[in-house]
């Protein structure tokens, strides 16, 4: 039984990932034109999906504003120093939350910007509305078809010597990310080691039969190729010259086991096999803390601690290419900055987000914080968004990614990119 599948655009071909007990269809004949030797290293930028909403007060807290301690009397955290559970004092304003702590190496190495009061123009508290917001990259537009990674796919310029891959991007996810729908290859799979394919109709009779996978792949109609048909061909065929079964990471990465982990893990995997791969996504669950959301413990501390060991974890697995990979997060709004009576946070507006990188500005907090008294919030009530998230993500991937037409990347969007890069 198929429990996970992987859609390669509209293609008459499924991408799957088999249950337990399937027996991944990999094929055995090297396909000569689709070797790791035949791409160049590229630049790679992975983004991370923090879904549920991040409470960006508490990943990086304010803590020299007392107004924080009087709304959220349970949940505010200080730094003291030599206190275990102390906040982590990055500058002298903002503080870490301890379950980040993996974070403030890359901090002090200046790899790691923080963006704070970071968010979406669309005052939307929806989960649903704000993520496709978010992933569409227009906030104020409901119905965009493509995905902002998927149009960044296609503002990616090479050189004549460029060859295609059908691994340029892939979303380790069970299904698409709104990120990445649209006209331009991509592939979703959320376990590499089965990664094999299914063929409609009277294609999959034939390979219940006994046909080879091979003997499919000559007789298959040229409509059934055409397009991303024959990629998805490709794709298996390239990844089968991988040992994705017997991966080893490089030396002190220990990534946690969890789906972030996993995802992370095989990403690095993908980087360092060379199979052409150029946007890479990744999602984290459970950020929304309505109940006993915590500090030092609680759900929040258990999902900063993931995210923050994965992407450590990963930095180091792919230190040999730390010069042509930049990871981002987002998430879809922040926090109310009151508690709620359940010792929790309600849906908000501003949040932050982190980028790793030897390209990053880092080692700062970007943006926009103001005094936190009610005639500075928004509603009176939450972190106002002072950063457009598009600011943020077209410095980023434009400048990592050598990205020049934003208003491709982001339509509707005349603003100024957020210099979070070094250029």
């Amino acid at each position: 039984m198929f429990t996970r599948r992987a859609f390669l655009k509209s293609s008459g071909l499924a991408v799957f990932s088999l249950g337990v007990g399937g027996t991944p269809l990999f094929l055995t004949r090297a396909a000569a034109a689709l070797t790791p030797e035949t791409f160049k290293r590229r630049k790679v930028l992975v983004c991370i999906f923090q879904r549920g909403a991040m409470d960006g007060l508490m990943a990086v807290t304010p803590f020299t504003d007392p107004n924080l301690a009087t709304m959220r009397p349970r949940l505010a955290m200080t730094v003291k120093s030599g206190a275990e559970g102390s906040l982590i004092d990055l500058d002298g304003k903002f503080g870490l939350h301890p379950a980040f702590s993996p974070f403030e190496r890359l901090y002090r190495e200046n790899r790691l910007a923080i963006v704070h009061g970071m968010g979406s123009p669309n005052t939307s508290r929806s989960h649903f509305d704000a993520q496709d917001y978010m992933e569409t990259g227009t906030p104020n537009r409901k119905g965009t078809a493509t995905g902002w990674l998927n149009r960044a796919i296609g503002l990616l310029g090479h050189d004549t010597s460029y060859v295609a891959t059908p691994f340029r991007a892939v979303s380790l996810t069970p299904a698409m990310p709104k990120s990445l729908y649209g006209n331009e290859p991509a592939i979703a799979v959320a376990k590499l080691e089965d990664f094999g394919v299914q063929a409609p109709g009277a294609a999959q009779v034939a390979m219940n039969a006994g046909k080879s996978f091979e003997a499919l792949y000559e007789q298959t109609s040229q409509r059934l190729l055409r397009g991303t048909g024959q990629e998805s061909f490709d794709a298996v065929k390239l990844l089968s010259k991988t040992n994705v079964k017997s991966y080893t990471p490089a030396a002190g990465a220990t990534y946690p086991a969890s789906p972030l982990g996993n995802s992370l893990k095989q990403i690095a995997q993908l980087i360092k096999s060379d199979v052409g791969l150029e946007i890479a996504f990744a999602e984290s669950g459970g950020w929304d803390t309505h109940v006993q959301e915590g500090t030092t413990n609680g759900a929040f501390a258990q999902r900063g601690r993931d995210l923050a060991q994965a992407m450590a974890a990963f930095w180091t697995d792919v230190e040999a290419y730390q010069d042509d990979v930049t990871v981002m997060t987002m998430t879809e709004f922040g926090r109310t900055v009151h508690e709620n009576g359940s010792g929790g946070t309600d849906h908000g507006r501003g949040s932050c987000l982190f980028v790793l990188g030897n390209g990053t500005n880092g080692g700062k907090v970007h943006g926009t914080v103001p005094v936190l008294v009610p005639e500075n919030l928004e509603d009176k009530r939450d972190l106002p968004v002072t950063t457009d998230f598009r600011a943020i993500f077209a410095d980023v991937a434009g400048t990592h990614l050598r990205l020049k037409n934003d208003a491709v990347l982001f339509p509707d969007w005349n603003g100024t990119r957020m210099p979070v890069m070094k250029g």
